[in-house]
C-alpha cells in the first residue's frame, strides 16, 4: 500500500509536467506527415470502415448487410463501442514500451518514473476526446439525439485512464526487465478486441456461463458504458453496480501490485538496457 501511495502522489505532483509531456509526444509522434494530427482520426476511419464492412455486410446474412443489435443499426452499435477501443488498443501497447525506450533520456530528468506511463497514456487519450466529440456529432444525424444519459461519459473515461494506467505499470516494468513481454501484450490486445463486445454482441449468441467469463474482462464494462452512454440506453454504472464493484476491485488490486513491482524494481531499470 505505502508503494501505491508512492505513485499516486507522484501523479499529482508531476501533473503538469505530464500534461506537457503528452502533448510534445503528440505531436513529435505526427510531425513528419504532410496530415499531421489528423491521421489521428484518418486512421480510426478507415478501420471503422472495414470492420463495419466484414462484421456488418460480408459475413452476416449471406451479404446482406447485419441484423440490428436491440432495435440500433449494427454500424451505429459497432461505432459507439470502436470509439473507446481506438484508445484502449494504443494506449495499452504503448505504455508498457514507454519505460525502456525513454529511461535514457528521462533517467538524467528529475521526473518520477512512474510519470512515464502516465504522460504515453494522456497523449492517446487527446485524439480520443476529439474521435468521442466527432463520433457524438455523428449520432446527432443519425437519430440517436445527446441525452440525460451523456452525463455519465466522464466517469467511464476516468474508468479506461485507471485501468490502462493500472496496467501500465505491471507491463511497463515486466517489458523493462524482459523483453518478450512486449510481445505478449501485443498479442493480448488482439485477442482483447474480441473477446470484447465490440464486433459482435455476446449477449445473444453466447450462453448466460461464458457472457460470465467474458465480463471478466475489465474492457467489457467499459465498452458497454461508453455504449450506454452513446446510445442513451441507460445508467450502466449503476444498473450493473454489482459488476461497478467488481471493475473498481479489480483496478485496486491491479493499481496496488503494479505499484509494488515499479517501486522495487525502477531503481534498476538502467541494469535492463
Amino acid at each position: 500500500m505505502k508503494s501505491a501511495l508512492t505513485v499516486l502522489k507522484e501523479q499529482f505532483t508531476s501533473f503538469y509536467l505530464i500534461q506537457r509531456l503528452s502533448l510534445y509526444e503528440l505531436k513529435s509522434n505526427n510531425k513528419n506527415n504532410y496530415l499531421g494530427m489528423l491521421w489521428e482520426l484518418i486512421n480510426p476511419g478507415i478501420q471503422i470502415a472495414i470492420y463495419w464492412f466484414v462484421f456488418g455486410y460480408g459475413l452476416k446474412n449471406g451479404g446482406q448487410g447485419r441484423a440490428d443489435v436491440h432495435d440500433v443499426p449494427f454500424f451505429i452499435w459497432l461505432l459507439a463501442g470502436m470509439v473507446v477501443w481506438f484508445f484502449i488498443s494504443p494506449a495499452i501497447t504503448h505504455s508498457s514500451k514507454s519505460v525502456y525506450t525513454r529511461i535514457r533520456m528521462l533517467s538524467k530528468m528529475s521526473f518520477p518514473m512512474s510519470a512515464i506511463p502516465s504522460y504515453v497514456i494522456l497523449s492517446k487519450f487527446y485524439p480520443h476526446l476529439y474521435l468521442t466529440g466527432i463520433t457524438i456529432i455523428l449520432f446527432q444525424f443519425m437519430g440517436f439525439p445527446v441525452s440525460v444519459y451523456y452525463l455519465q461519459l466522464p466517469y467511464f473515461m476516468v474508468s479506461v485512464l485507471a485501468v490502462i494506467f493500472a496496467l501500465s505499470l505491471i507491463t511497463s516494468t515486466l517489458s523493462t526487465m524482459i523483453r518478450d513481454v512486449q510481445m505478449v501484450v501485443q498479442a493480448v490486445v488482439r485477442m482483447l478486441l474480441y473477446m470484447s463486445p465490440i464486433l459482435w454482441n455476446m449477449e445473444d449468441l453466447l450462453s448466460d456461463r461464458l457472457v460470465t467469463i467474458m465480463k471478466l474482462n475489465p474492457f467489457y464494462y467499459i465498452v458497454e458504458g461508453y455504449r450506454s452512454a452513446l446510445l442513451g440506453e441507460g445508467w450502466y454504472f449503476i444498473e450493473h453496480y454489482q459488476y461497478t464493484l467488481y471493475f473498481w476491485g479489480l483496478v485496486l488490486v491491479l493499481f496496488i501490485f503494479g505499484s509494488y513491482i515499479h517501486v522495487k524494481f525502477r531503481r534498476h531499470f538502467v541494469d535492463f538496457l
